[in-house]
């Protein structure tokens, strides 16, 4: 019920405004004095009052200043018998809703009595949103003070409007030093990302999508950060800045990076335990000139395991010499080893430099070293031993510093015990042994060497194959590759060539692996059978796009959303949920 003050030193006007105001359903109080008013108004607020201008001693003028003064939100309206222009004209300037001239009568009292309520209304609703708007300011800022990432917004000059606190520790500069500059990012030594970014927003009034940059400030060479931001607008039309989010990420990045570092050493890709122990090898040896022998299987990549050690060491700028021992002649080996001198033999026209002279102060690969003669075996010992040799038909001695790294995909402990090695330089090249395991006993690594291979091919034939199929996979996975990794690497490539789709499929197989299967394909699960590892690594090798990953199934869109929501998966945090 709205209460009604009416404030009048004659008695009948007081009755007459209570007992027709309280017919309309209102609570009215009534005071003869400025005194009595003041005691009503401070037990109880009104929500209207109606007083007279003059209450004796002092004046309804006083009245309406004391209620401003206790800043009381209610609407005053002053009435007199005497209309006065002075008097009129200090009521409205303190602020009084309405100035009438007596008599009122009962139609025109319930009318600026109704007004005068819905301007309480107004303002009881004004007052509340203003409140509200403060809390929601004050919680705002609160958020803004204690965000981790750094917030800027910048006006459509690039002047900084407001800043965080966390500027500071990612740009090394307080709010109070760029707010209200024109942002320049963090000095000279900056790359000016976050500057070319909010430029970016402003020219084109468009959302930025999230980039991850390097930022070079002072005193944190490595840092890494994440940008978004997105145009402050007043309309669809209008823009009146930009906010930039400013995310420190270094910590993500350098762990991401060492994720990537191990399951890759050089261009060697591995994940697996047999592969991790070889990557901490390589490590320990590749700063040394300790010879080395690289055993496996043809094909299991022993060329890029020296070629590893060769580049994480100290030779790196120096040659890396390779030679085919299996290739040649015993005759064209030693010349091609040691070199020759003109007229050393038939058709050596010219003296010819030979590869360990080549190498010198670098690394020279010796692969398939089990495959060389007995002459050239006691001629390699010699160099490992005194580091020097002589040309073909030359008795010149040529000293070298060569680092000796061996290869070969045969036995050759065996080959020594058979008589058919020399085990003096067995025993020299094999200072440090690097047995690399063939494919099939490192299965878990197909799938990463399939999305390595994917992503070459993808760019070399210039298209965008999403990936494998379950099938197509599960062969790979179960066939006994005799060729290893640079058969997988054909089987890929076969099944890029072959593929018009998004998906490789089990027919896009070579068809030697195919009928290793005997026509029978893999037992892939059915589609009812799949279980929650399945679908989630399916959605991860598409980015969590569902359509992409039911293809991947070969279940329909339908399906994979319902497995989805059978198994209750999620998507990580920061992906796109598809």
């Amino acid at each position: 019920m709205d209460k009604i003050l009416i404030v009048d030193d004659e008695e009948s006007i007081r009755f007459s405004f209570k007992m027709t105001l309280a017919d309309e359903g209102y609570d009215v109080m009534g005071a003869g004095d400025y005194n009595s008013a003041l005691q009503l108004i401070s037990k109880a607020e009104p929500d209207l009052i109606i007083t007279d201008i003059f209450l004796g001693r002092l004046t309804g003028i006083d009245f309406l200043k004391e209620i401003r003064k206790r800043e009381l939100v209610c609407p005053v309206i002053m009435m007199t018998g005497i209309p006065d222009i002075k008097t009129s004209r200090e009521a409205v300037q303190f602020g009084a809703f309405d100035y009438i001239p007596k008599p009122i009568n009962r139609e025109t009292l319930l009318r600026i009595v109704s007004h005068g309520l819905r301007h309480k209304e107004l303002l009881d609703n004004k007052h509340r949103l203003e409140r509200e708007n403060l809390r929601v300011r004050k919680n705002m800022e609160a958020i803004f003070r204690s965000l981790n990432d750094g917030v800027i917004t910048v006006d459509n000059d690039l002047c900084v409007v407001e800043a965080n606190d966390a500027v500071k520790e990612i740009c090394g500069r307080t709010a109070g030093e760029i707010i209200g500059n024109r942002f320049k990012g963090c000095g000279s030594s900056c790359g000016g990302a976050c500057v070319n970014a909010l430029k970016k927003i402003l020219k084109t009034r468009k959302a930025m999508d999230e980039i991850q940059v390097e930022c070079r400030r002072p005193g944190k060479p490595g840092q890494v950060v994440r940008l978004t931001g997105s145009p402050l607008r007043i309309d669809e039309n209008k823009v009146s800045g930009a906010v930039l989010v400013i995310r420190n990420v270094t910590q993500l990045a350098t762990l991401e990076r060492e994720l990537e570092e191990r399951q890759q050493f050089h261009r060697i890709i591995g994940k697996g335990r047999r592969m991790q122990e070889i990557f901490g090898l390589l490590e320990n040896i590749s700063d040394t000139d300790s010879t080395a022998l690289i055993t496996g299987e043809t094909g299991t990549g022993k060329e890029l395991i020296a070629h590893a050690i060769h580049h994480n060491s100290p030779r790196k700028n120096r040659p890396f010499i390779k030679v085919n021992c299996s290739a040649l002649s015993e005759n064209l080996l030693e010349s091609e080893l040691f070199g020759h001198v003109r007229g050393a033999f038939t058709g050596a026209v010219k003296d010819k430099k030979g590869r360990f002279e080549m190498a010198d102060r670098g690394t020279i690969f010796l692969d398939e070293i089990g495959d060389i003669s007995p002459l050239i075996q006691l001629k390699l010992l010699r160099v490992l031993q005194e580091r020097e040799f002589e040309r073909v038909g030359d008795a010149s001695t040529i000293k070298v510093d060569v680092r000796v790294i061996a290869a070969t995909h045969r036995n050759l402990k065996e080959m020594t015990r058979l008589g058919e090695f020399r085990e003096d330089l067995y025993y020299r090249i094999k200072v440090v042994d690097i047995p690399i395991p063939p494919l099939r006993e490192r299965r878990e690594d197909i799938p990463i060497l399939v999305d390595h291979f994917s992503a070459m091919f993808n760019k070399r034939f210039h298209k965008t194959i999403d990936g494998v199929s379950n099938e197509f996979m599960n062969a790979l996975m179960n066939y006994s590759w005799p060729g290893n990794i640079r058969e997988l690497e054909h089987a890929v490539e076969h099944g890029f060539v072959l593929c018009q789709e998004k998906i490789i499929l089990y027919d896009h197989l070579p068809v030697e692996i195919r009928n290793y299967f005997k026509e029978e394909k893999p037992g892939r699960p059915g589609i009812q059978d799949m279980g929650r590892e399945d679908i989630v690594r399916a959605l991860a090798r598409t980015g969590w796009n569902k359509s992409k990953a039911a293809r991947l199934l070969g279940m329909g869109r339908r399906t994979i959303y319902r497995k989805i929501e059978e198994f209750k998966i999620t998507p990580p945090e920061g992906s796109k949920n598809l």
